[in-house]
């Protein structure tokens, strides 16, 4: 079984497009929430992400990564495959 990836997403913003590229490079499919200007899906999304209301916000298996950056990091340091082995 493949890893439960989610990515909320604004359609034209420079770092969902980043985050999802580098999803995209590593084989990885995802669920995208486009939420441009939908304020209850951010709302909600807000509400997983611990507050954060911030755009990228991914979700791994129902974990919560982070941004753009906290993906990049993870990939950095190589832990990012960790999180992409598949459900249990």
């Amino acid at each position: 079984m493949n890893p439960k990836v989610e990515i909320y997403t604004w359609s034209r913003c420079p770092f969902c497009i980043r985050a999802k590229g580098l999803l995209k490079e590593k084989g990885i499919e995802f669920i995208e929430y486009v939420i441009d200007g939908d304020d209850e899906a951010r709302e909600a999304m807000s509400v997983r992400a611990n507050g954060r209301r911030s755009l990228p916000q991914i979700f791994i298996n129902d974990e919560h990564i982070g941004g753009c950056d906290d993906l990049y990091d993870l990939e950095y340091q190589e832990k990012l495959d960790e999180y992409l082995q598949p459900a249990a």
